[in-house]
C-alpha cells in the first residue's frame, strides 16, 4: 500500500493564511465588541463576515478568490480546526454546569425548555406552510415548513457559553438555567433534523425516530454506568504526574472520543462532548488549576476561529433583493419573538421574576453556529434555496448579537445570591496559571 502524500504546499500555505487572518480579525474586533460593552463573541463572529462573501469577495474578488478559494477540501480542513474548538469549548462548558442547581431546578428548566421550544417551533411551522411556493426552492412544502420550524426552535450551546463566559454570568443561576433549557432545546432539535432529513431522503419512517431515541438513552445509560468509573479512573492516573501536561491531554482524549462517539451514532458531536464535561466536572474532578492553560488556549484561539468560521459562510448580497429583505424581515421577528415569548412564559410559569425571565429570553435567543449547521443540512437536502439558507444565517448572526445588551439590562436587576458568589469562586479557579514548581535548596 502506497503512503499517503503529505499536504500540499500550497494548500498549506492557505491554511496558515486562513487560521491567521481570521484570529487576527476575531481579536481586533473581539476587542472592539469588548469595548463596546459587548462580548468578543459578537466580534468574533463578524470577522468571518467580513472577509467572506459579503464584504471582501465584493471589494477584492481576485484576492479572496485566491485566499478563500471555493475548493471543497480546502474548506474543510478549515472547517476541521473549527470543529476541534467548538468540541473543546462545549465541553469547558458542560464542566461549568452546577448539578445540584439543575436538580433543584429541573421544574424550571423543563418549563422554560418545553416553552421555548414550543412556541417557535409553531410559529415556524406555520410560516413555512403559509409562505408563497416560490421561497421553498421546488422541494415539499410540508418538508419545508418542518425544517423552518427546527430552524426557528434551536438555541446555540456554543455561543451561549461563549456569551456567558465573556460576560461573567455562568455562576449565576440564570446563566447555569440558559444553558440546561439551551442544551434540551438543542437536543430536542438534533432529533427534529434527523426527522426532516429522513422526510427529504426515505419519507418520514417510525424507525428511525425510535432508532434516534434509543441511541440519546443509550448514550445516557453509557455515561452514567461506564463512563463515571472510567473518568474518575484516567483522573486518578493524570494526576499521579506533578505537572499539568497529562490532566490536560486526558481532558482532550476524553472530550473527542465522547464525540466521536455520538457522531458514529448519528447524533451531534456536541452532545458528547458536553455530557463528557459533566462528567469530567462531577467524577473526575481534576484541579481547576491544572485545567487552567487549556482553557485559555479553548477560548482565546480555538473558539475563535470557530466563531469567525461560520460567519465566513453568510452571503448579505442576496439581500438585495425586495422580497427576499421582506421575508428576511419577517423570519427574524418571527425568530426574536418566538424564543422570548417561550422562555419568558416558561420563566414566568416557574415563578421567576420578569427580569430572569427576560434574560432566559436574550440567552436562549441566541441560535449562533447551531443555526449554521441546521442551515447547511437543509441546503445540502435541498430542502431550503440559497436565499433561504442566507436568511437563516441572517438570524444566527443578528440573534446572537442582541442577546449580549439585553441581558445585560436585565442582569443588572437581578440581585447576586450568597451561593452564586460561592460559585463564582470555583470558576475563578480555571482562570488560576499553574505555579511553577520551587527550586530545591
Amino acid at each position: 500500500m502506497a503512503p499517503v502524500p503529505p499536504i500540499g504546499a500550497h494548500p498549506l500555505l492557505l491554511l496558515i493564511l486562513q487560521l491567521g487572518l481570521l484570529l487576527f480579525l476575531a481579536l481586533v474586533l473581539g476587542r472592539l465588541a469588548v469595548r463596546l460593552k459587548m462580548p468578543a463573541v459578537v466580534g468574533e463572529l463578524c470577522a468571518g463576515v467580513i472577509i467572506g462573501p459579503s464584504l471582501f469577495f465584493q471589494a477584492a474578488p481576485g484576492l479572496a478568490g485566491w485566499l478563500i478559494p471555493h475548493e471543497v477540501a480546502q474548506f474543510h480542513m478549515l472547517d476541521a480546526v473549527g470543529q476541534l474548538g467548538v468540541l473543546l469549548l462545549v465541553g469547558i462548558t458542560g464542566a461549568h454546569l452546577d448539578l445540584k442547581l439543575i436538580r433543584r431546578q429541573g421544574s424550571a428548566a423543563a418549563k422554560v425548555s418545553a416553552f421555548g421550544l414550543i412556541i417557535p417551533l409553531g410559529l415556524g411551522v406555520g410560516t413555512g406552510l403559509l409562505l408563497p411556493h416560490a421561497f421553498i426552492g421546488g422541494g415539499d412544502q410540508t418538508v419545508f415548513a418542518i425544517f423552518l420550524g427546527v430552524a426557528m426552535c434551536v438555541s446555540a450551546i456554543p455561543v451561549i457559553a461563549k456569551t456567558l463566559i465573556d460576560m461573567n454570568l455562568m455562576h449565576r443561576n440564570i446563566g447555569q438555567l440558559t444553558l440546561t433549557a439551551g442544551m434540551v432545546d438543542d437536543a430536542f432539535g438534533w432529533l427534529m433534523l434527523s426527522i426532516v432529513s429522513a422526510m427529504a431522503t426515505t419519507g418520514l419512517q417510525t424507525g428511525t425516530i425510535a432508532l434516534s431515541l434509543a441511541y440519546l438513552v443509550g448514550v445516557l445509560v453509557f455515561a452514567f454506568v461506564i463512563g463515571r468509573p472510567l473518568v474518575r479512573k484516567a483522573y486518578q492516573l493524570a494526576a499521579r504526574s506533578s505537572e499539568a501536561g497529562p490532566t490536560i491531554t486526558t481532558t482532550v482524549v476524553l472530550l473527542l472520543l465522547a464525540s466521536a462517539g455520538t457522531h458514529a451514532l448519528g447524533l451531534e458531536a456536541i452532545f458528547g462532548a458536553f455530557v463528557m464535561g459533566i462528567l469530567i466536572s462531577e467524577y473526575g474532578k481534576p484541579d481547576p488549576a491544572r485545567l487552567a492553560p487549556l482553557r485559555t488556549v479553548v477560548l482565546a484561539v480555538l473558539a475563535p476561529i470557530f466563531f469567525a468560521t461560520a460567519g465566513l459562510r453568510m452571503d448579505l448580497t442576496a439581500l438585495a433583493r425586495p422580497d427576499v429583505l421582506g421575508f428576511a424581515l419577517l423570519i427574524l421577528a418571527i425568530a426574536i419573538a418566538g424564543k422570548f415569548v417561550g422562555a419568558y412564559l416558561g420563566a414566568r410559569a416557574s415563578r421567576l421574576t420578569k427580569w430572569e425571565g427576560l434574560a432566559l429570553g436574550a440567552g436562549m435567543n441566541a441560535r449562533g453556529v447551531v443555526e449554521v449547521i441546521v442551515a447547511m443540512v437543509g441546503l445540502r437536502l435541498g430542502v431550503i434555496s440559497t436565499e433561504v439558507f442566507t436568511i437563516i444565517i441572517l438570524v444566527a448572526v443578528v440573534t446572537s448579537v442582541i442577546a449580549p445588551p439585553i441581558l445585560r439590562i436585565a442582569m443588572a436587576r437581578v440581585d447576586q445570591t450568597p451561593e452564586e458568589d460561592e460559585r463564582l469562586l470555583a470558576h475563578l479557579q480555571f482562570e488560576t496559571p499553574v505555579r511553577p514548581l520551587e527550586r530545591v535548596g
